[in-house]
Protein backbone atom coordinates (compact mmCIF):
# COMPACT_ATOMS: atom_id res chain seq x y z
CA UNK A 1 0.00 0.00 0.00
CA UNK A 2 3.06 2.16 0.48
CA UNK A 3 3.51 1.75 -2.99
CA UNK A 4 0.42 2.74 -4.10
CA UNK A 5 0.51 5.96 -1.76
CA UNK A 6 3.84 6.92 -3.48
CA UNK A 7 2.27 6.79 -7.25
CA UNK A 8 -1.02 8.62 -6.21
CA UNK A 9 1.21 11.41 -4.50
CA UNK A 10 3.64 11.34 -7.27
CA UNK A 11 4.64 15.54 -8.47
CA UNK A 12 4.47 15.11 -11.57
CA UNK A 13 6.13 19.00 -12.29
CA UNK A 14 9.13 17.47 -11.86
CA UNK A 15 8.96 15.52 -15.05
CA UNK A 16 5.73 16.99 -17.44
CA UNK A 17 3.92 20.28 -18.05
CA UNK A 18 1.17 18.25 -18.61
CA UNK A 19 -1.95 18.52 -16.06
CA UNK A 20 -4.91 16.80 -15.07
CA UNK A 21 -7.94 18.67 -15.22
CA UNK A 22 -11.08 17.17 -13.32
CA UNK A 23 -14.81 18.31 -15.08
CA UNK A 24 -17.48 18.24 -12.29
CA UNK A 25 -20.99 18.56 -13.01
CA UNK A 26 -24.54 18.04 -11.78
CA UNK A 27 -26.17 14.78 -12.84
CA UNK A 28 -30.14 14.49 -12.95
CA UNK A 29 -31.02 14.34 -9.59
CA UNK A 30 -29.96 17.88 -9.15
CA UNK A 31 -27.51 16.66 -5.90
CA UNK A 32 -25.30 13.96 -7.82
CA UNK A 33 -21.96 14.98 -8.44
CA UNK A 34 -20.14 13.43 -11.53
CA UNK A 35 -16.89 13.83 -12.48
CA UNK A 36 -14.28 12.72 -14.94
CA UNK A 37 -10.60 13.50 -15.86
CA UNK A 38 -8.52 14.57 -18.85
CA UNK A 39 -5.03 14.89 -19.69
CA UNK A 40 -4.16 19.25 -20.98
CA UNK A 41 -1.03 20.40 -22.73
CA UNK A 42 0.10 22.66 -19.80
CA UNK A 43 -1.03 24.98 -16.66
CA UNK A 44 -3.99 27.09 -17.38
CA UNK A 45 -5.77 29.86 -15.45
CA UNK A 46 -9.20 30.71 -16.94
CA UNK A 47 -11.72 28.33 -17.38
CA UNK A 48 -11.99 29.95 -21.04
CA UNK A 49 -8.28 28.58 -21.93
CA UNK A 50 -10.08 24.80 -21.37
CA UNK A 51 -11.91 22.76 -24.03
CA UNK A 52 -15.44 21.48 -23.89
CA UNK A 53 -16.29 18.49 -23.10
CA UNK A 54 -18.67 15.86 -24.17
CA UNK A 55 -20.39 12.97 -21.97
CA UNK A 56 -22.84 10.44 -21.92
CA UNK A 57 -25.98 11.97 -20.82
CA UNK A 58 -28.20 9.05 -20.21
CA UNK A 59 -26.49 7.66 -18.02
CA UNK A 60 -26.83 10.33 -15.28
CA UNK A 61 -30.79 11.15 -16.53
CA UNK A 62 -29.76 13.98 -18.71
CA UNK A 63 -30.31 12.46 -21.84
CA UNK A 64 -32.26 9.90 -24.20
CA UNK A 65 -30.19 6.77 -25.40
CA UNK A 66 -30.38 8.10 -28.98
CA UNK A 67 -29.06 11.41 -28.60
CA UNK A 68 -27.27 10.49 -25.65
CA UNK A 69 -24.26 13.62 -25.89
CA UNK A 70 -24.39 16.54 -23.56
CA UNK A 71 -21.74 19.01 -23.39
CA UNK A 72 -19.84 20.63 -20.61
CA UNK A 73 -18.70 24.02 -20.62
CA UNK A 74 -16.21 24.80 -18.05
CA UNK A 75 -17.00 27.73 -15.92
CA UNK A 76 -14.73 27.87 -13.02
CA UNK A 77 -11.46 26.55 -11.80
CA UNK A 78 -9.74 25.65 -8.55
CA UNK A 79 -6.36 24.19 -7.58
CA UNK A 80 -6.49 20.02 -7.33
CA UNK A 81 -5.95 19.61 -3.40
CA UNK A 82 -5.61 15.73 -4.34
CA UNK A 83 -4.02 15.57 -7.03
CA UNK A 84 -1.98 18.82 -6.37
CA UNK A 85 0.73 20.55 -8.03
CA UNK A 86 -0.82 22.47 -11.10
CA UNK A 87 -3.53 19.99 -11.71
CA UNK A 88 -7.20 21.78 -11.05
CA UNK A 89 -10.92 20.95 -10.63
CA UNK A 90 -13.29 22.59 -13.37
CA UNK A 91 -16.90 23.63 -12.73
CA UNK A 92 -18.77 23.12 -15.71
CA UNK A 93 -22.51 23.74 -16.42
CA UNK A 94 -24.20 21.48 -19.36
CA UNK A 95 -25.27 22.38 -23.24
CA UNK A 96 -27.02 20.27 -25.74
CA UNK A 97 -24.53 20.20 -29.35
CA UNK A 98 -26.68 22.88 -30.58
CA UNK A 99 -25.65 25.03 -27.44
CA UNK A 100 -28.88 24.91 -25.33
CA UNK A 101 -28.83 24.88 -21.63
CA UNK A 102 -29.92 21.48 -20.83
CA UNK A 103 -33.09 21.66 -18.21
CA UNK A 104 -31.27 21.27 -15.38
CA UNK A 105 -28.92 23.15 -16.02
CA UNK A 106 -29.65 25.70 -13.03
CA UNK A 107 -26.32 27.62 -13.46
CA UNK A 108 -27.34 29.42 -16.61
CA UNK A 109 -30.55 31.13 -15.66
CA UNK A 110 -29.08 32.15 -12.23
CA UNK A 111 -25.75 33.80 -14.20
CA UNK A 112 -28.83 35.49 -16.09
CA UNK A 113 -29.87 37.18 -12.82
CA UNK A 114 -26.47 37.93 -11.71
CA UNK A 115 -25.15 39.62 -15.05
CA UNK A 116 -28.85 41.80 -14.32
CA UNK A 117 -27.75 45.67 -14.23
CA UNK A 118 -29.37 46.08 -11.10
CA UNK A 119 -27.96 43.07 -9.73
CA UNK A 120 -24.48 44.10 -10.29
CA UNK A 121 -24.67 47.72 -9.68
CA UNK A 122 -25.70 45.99 -6.02
CA UNK A 123 -23.00 43.30 -5.76
CA UNK A 124 -24.78 40.76 -3.47
CA UNK A 125 -22.71 39.32 -1.06
CA UNK A 126 -23.55 35.29 0.35
CA UNK A 127 -22.31 33.75 3.00
CA UNK A 128 -24.08 30.09 3.28
CA UNK A 129 -23.91 27.71 6.33
CA UNK A 130 -23.66 24.17 4.54
CA UNK A 131 -25.15 21.33 7.40
CA UNK A 132 -24.35 17.75 6.43
CA UNK A 133 -24.40 14.39 8.00
CA UNK A 134 -21.71 11.53 8.18
CA UNK A 135 -23.21 7.75 8.09
CA UNK A 136 -21.51 4.68 8.49
CA UNK A 137 -21.56 3.21 5.41
CA UNK A 138 -22.89 -0.23 5.92
CA UNK A 139 -25.78 0.66 7.93
CA UNK A 140 -26.73 4.35 6.73
CA UNK A 141 -26.69 5.18 10.26
CA UNK A 142 -25.05 8.36 11.43
CA UNK A 143 -21.45 7.75 12.87
CA UNK A 144 -20.71 7.55 16.43
CA UNK A 145 -24.32 5.78 17.04
CA UNK A 146 -24.25 2.59 18.31
CA UNK A 147 -26.06 0.83 15.43
CA UNK A 148 -29.55 0.13 15.05
CA UNK A 149 -29.23 2.62 18.72
CA UNK A 150 -29.60 6.26 19.88
CA UNK A 151 -27.46 8.42 21.30
CA UNK A 152 -27.61 10.73 24.43
CA UNK A 153 -30.15 13.00 23.73
CA UNK A 154 -29.04 16.51 22.09
CA UNK A 155 -27.35 19.00 24.12
CA UNK A 156 -23.33 18.41 24.72
CA UNK A 157 -22.77 17.94 20.85
CA UNK A 158 -23.23 21.72 19.41
CA UNK A 159 -19.50 22.54 18.87
CA UNK A 160 -18.74 19.91 21.07
CA UNK A 161 -15.08 17.95 22.25
CA UNK A 162 -14.40 14.70 23.27
CA UNK A 163 -14.32 10.99 22.03
CA UNK A 164 -18.31 10.93 22.76
CA UNK A 165 -19.23 13.79 21.35
CA UNK A 166 -17.42 14.48 18.09
CA UNK A 167 -17.27 11.92 15.82
CA UNK A 168 -15.57 12.33 12.06
CA UNK A 169 -13.80 15.07 13.37
CA UNK A 170 -10.40 13.65 10.79
CA UNK A 171 -12.96 14.17 7.97
CA UNK A 172 -14.05 17.56 8.42
CA UNK A 173 -10.40 19.56 9.33
CA UNK A 174 -9.57 17.59 6.10
CA UNK A 175 -11.99 18.98 3.98
CA UNK A 176 -11.30 22.27 6.13
CA UNK A 177 -7.96 22.28 5.00
CA UNK A 178 -8.43 20.85 1.17
CA UNK A 179 -11.13 23.96 0.30
CA UNK A 180 -8.56 26.08 1.51
CA UNK A 181 -6.24 24.33 -0.75
CA UNK A 182 -8.64 24.95 -4.03
CA UNK A 183 -9.34 28.81 -3.27
CA UNK A 184 -12.32 28.08 -1.79
CA UNK A 185 -13.72 31.29 0.57
CA UNK A 186 -14.52 28.51 3.64
CA UNK A 187 -15.12 30.82 6.13
CA UNK A 188 -15.19 28.38 9.04
CA UNK A 189 -16.59 24.61 10.36
CA UNK A 190 -18.40 23.44 13.62
CA UNK A 191 -20.04 20.56 15.06
CA UNK A 192 -23.50 20.75 14.90
CA UNK A 193 -26.27 19.68 17.30
CA UNK A 194 -27.06 16.18 15.95
CA UNK A 195 -24.46 14.14 16.75
CA UNK A 196 -22.92 13.14 13.51
CA UNK A 197 -23.69 16.15 11.94
CA UNK A 198 -21.45 19.20 10.78
CA UNK A 199 -21.46 22.36 9.47
CA UNK A 200 -19.09 24.63 6.80
CA UNK A 201 -19.49 27.52 5.77
CA UNK A 202 -18.40 29.62 2.43
CA UNK A 203 -18.35 33.23 2.34
CA UNK A 204 -18.88 36.09 2.03
CA UNK A 205 -18.69 35.68 -2.00
CA UNK A 206 -20.07 37.48 -4.71
CA UNK A 207 -23.17 36.68 -7.13
CA UNK A 208 -22.75 33.61 -9.45
CA UNK A 209 -19.31 32.26 -7.48
CA UNK A 210 -21.44 31.62 -4.41
CA UNK A 211 -22.30 28.35 -6.05
CA UNK A 212 -19.31 27.36 -8.11
CA UNK A 213 -17.69 27.42 -4.91
CA UNK A 214 -20.00 25.52 -2.57
CA UNK A 215 -20.81 23.15 -5.82
CA UNK A 216 -16.84 22.60 -5.50
CA UNK A 217 -17.13 22.37 -1.65
CA UNK A 218 -19.35 19.61 -1.93
CA UNK A 219 -17.66 17.60 -4.55
CA UNK A 220 -14.37 17.88 -2.30
CA UNK A 221 -15.92 16.67 0.65
CA UNK A 222 -17.88 13.48 -1.30
CA UNK A 223 -13.94 12.44 -2.34
CA UNK A 224 -12.62 12.96 1.03
CA UNK A 225 -15.54 10.96 2.64
CA UNK A 226 -15.00 8.28 -0.53
CA UNK A 227 -11.42 8.03 0.94
CA UNK A 228 -12.75 7.33 4.88
CA UNK A 229 -15.42 5.26 3.88
CA UNK A 230 -17.86 6.75 5.40
CA UNK A 231 -21.57 8.03 3.55
CA UNK A 232 -22.22 11.11 3.35
CA UNK A 233 -25.67 13.18 3.05
CA UNK A 234 -27.60 16.16 2.84
CA UNK A 235 -30.87 14.73 3.60
CA UNK A 236 -32.80 17.79 5.45
CA UNK A 237 -34.19 15.33 8.21
CA UNK A 238 -31.70 12.00 7.97
CA UNK A 239 -33.36 11.18 11.36
CA UNK A 240 -37.16 11.45 12.66
CA UNK A 241 -38.15 12.59 15.94
CA UNK A 242 -36.62 14.38 18.51
CA UNK A 243 -33.26 15.63 16.07
CA UNK A 244 -32.02 18.83 14.45
CA UNK A 245 -32.59 18.72 10.87
CA UNK A 246 -30.34 20.26 8.21
CA UNK A 247 -30.35 23.35 6.28
CA UNK A 248 -28.07 25.59 4.39
CA UNK A 249 -29.28 29.11 6.24
CA UNK A 250 -27.94 31.61 3.45
CA UNK A 251 -26.96 34.76 4.85
CA UNK A 252 -26.91 38.26 2.36
CA UNK A 253 -26.36 41.48 1.87
CA UNK A 254 -26.52 44.05 -0.98
CA UNK A 255 -24.34 47.58 -1.35
CA UNK A 256 -27.86 49.45 -0.40
CA UNK A 257 -27.63 47.26 2.60
CA UNK A 258 -23.98 46.96 3.71
CA UNK A 259 -24.25 51.40 3.57
CA UNK A 260 -25.73 53.37 6.12
CA UNK A 261 -29.19 53.39 6.40
CA UNK A 262 -29.14 50.02 5.20
CA UNK A 263 -31.90 48.50 7.85
CA UNK A 264 -34.69 50.17 5.97
CA UNK A 265 -33.50 48.63 2.67
CA UNK A 266 -33.32 45.41 4.57
CA UNK A 267 -36.99 45.56 5.95
CA UNK A 268 -38.13 46.21 2.33
CA UNK A 269 -36.24 43.08 1.12
CA UNK A 270 -37.58 40.97 3.96
CA UNK A 271 -41.21 42.03 2.99
CA UNK A 272 -40.65 41.12 -0.84
CA UNK A 273 -39.51 37.88 0.66
CA UNK A 274 -42.53 37.28 2.54
CA UNK A 275 -44.75 37.90 -0.69
CA UNK A 276 -43.49 35.26 -2.37
CA UNK A 277 -42.92 32.93 0.55
CA UNK A 278 -44.38 30.46 -1.31
CA UNK A 279 -42.42 30.43 -4.34
CA UNK A 280 -39.33 29.94 -2.47
CA UNK A 281 -39.68 27.09 -0.25
CA UNK A 282 -40.55 25.23 -3.67
CA UNK A 283 -37.25 26.06 -5.02
CA UNK A 284 -35.10 25.42 -1.42
CA UNK A 285 -35.02 21.39 -1.21
CA UNK A 286 -36.45 18.16 -1.19
CA UNK A 287 -38.07 17.27 1.52
CA UNK A 288 -38.10 20.69 3.48
CA UNK A 289 -41.18 19.70 5.09
CA UNK A 290 -39.55 16.97 7.29
CA UNK A 291 -37.51 20.13 8.72
CA UNK A 292 -39.33 22.78 8.81
CA UNK A 293 -41.59 22.10 11.21
CA UNK A 294 -41.67 25.03 13.80
CA UNK A 295 -39.36 23.10 15.99
CA UNK A 296 -35.55 22.65 16.59
CA UNK A 297 -34.77 26.18 15.53
CA UNK A 298 -37.15 26.25 12.39
CA UNK A 299 -40.30 28.08 11.34
CA UNK A 300 -43.06 26.19 10.23
CA UNK A 301 -43.08 25.85 6.73
CA UNK A 302 -46.39 27.62 6.33
CA UNK A 303 -45.51 30.71 7.86
CA UNK A 304 -43.19 33.31 6.76
CA UNK A 305 -41.66 35.33 9.86
CA UNK A 306 -38.53 37.30 10.86
CA UNK A 307 -37.10 38.62 13.63
CA UNK A 308 -33.72 39.87 15.23
CA UNK A 309 -32.11 37.21 16.80
CA UNK A 310 -34.77 34.61 16.48
CA UNK A 311 -33.38 31.33 15.09
CA UNK A 312 -37.15 30.24 15.11
CA UNK A 313 -38.09 32.34 12.45
CA UNK A 314 -37.88 32.25 8.28
CA UNK A 315 -35.70 34.88 8.05
CA UNK A 316 -33.20 36.03 11.08
CA UNK A 317 -31.47 39.60 11.39
CA UNK A 318 -28.55 40.09 13.97
CA UNK A 319 -27.97 42.13 16.68
CA UNK A 320 -25.17 43.72 15.21
CA UNK A 321 -27.45 44.76 12.23
CA UNK A 322 -29.88 46.24 13.97
CA UNK A 323 -27.53 48.22 16.13
CA UNK A 324 -25.80 49.50 13.38
CA UNK A 325 -28.77 50.11 11.56
CA UNK A 326 -26.78 48.07 8.52
CA UNK A 327 -25.47 45.02 7.50
CA UNK A 328 -26.98 41.22 6.35
CA UNK A 329 -29.55 39.05 7.09
CA UNK A 330 -30.52 35.50 7.03
CA UNK A 331 -32.76 33.35 5.15
CA UNK A 332 -33.13 30.44 7.48
CA UNK A 333 -35.38 28.39 5.23
CA UNK A 334 -33.00 26.48 2.62
CA UNK A 335 -32.89 22.61 2.94
CA UNK A 336 -29.09 21.25 3.08
CA UNK A 337 -29.93 19.50 0.10
CA UNK A 338 -30.52 22.55 -1.72
CA UNK A 339 -29.06 24.07 -5.59
CA UNK A 340 -27.24 27.35 -4.09
CA UNK A 341 -27.43 28.45 -7.51
CA UNK A 342 -31.49 28.55 -7.73
CA UNK A 343 -31.14 29.83 -3.90
CA UNK A 344 -28.94 32.53 -4.63
CA UNK A 345 -30.45 34.17 -7.61
CA UNK A 346 -33.70 33.65 -6.30
CA UNK A 347 -32.96 35.59 -3.22
CA UNK A 348 -31.44 38.41 -5.66
CA UNK A 349 -34.43 38.25 -8.07
CA UNK A 350 -36.64 38.43 -5.35
CA UNK A 351 -34.90 41.47 -3.60
CA UNK A 352 -33.53 43.66 -6.22
CA UNK A 353 -35.02 42.88 -9.89
CA UNK A 354 -39.25 41.89 -8.83
CA UNK A 355 -41.43 44.96 -8.45
CA UNK A 356 -44.34 43.66 -6.15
Amino acid sequence: MSLLSDLINLNLTETTDKIIAEYIWIGGSGLDLRSKARTLPGPVSDPSELPKWNYDGSSTNQAPGEDSEVILYPQAIFKDPFRRGNNILVMCDAYTPAGEPIPTNNRFNAAKVFSHPDVVAEEPWYGIEQEYTLLQKDVKWPVGWPVGGFPGPQGPYYCGVGADKAFGRDIVDSHYKACLYAGISISGINGEVMPGQWEFQVGPVVGISAGDQLWVARYILERITEIAGVVLTFDPKPIQGDWNGAGAHTNYSTKSMRNDGGIDVIKKAIEKLGLRHKEHISAYGEGNERRLTGRHETADINKFSWGVANRGASIRVGRDTEKEGKGYFEDRRPASNMDPYVVTSMIADTTIIWKP
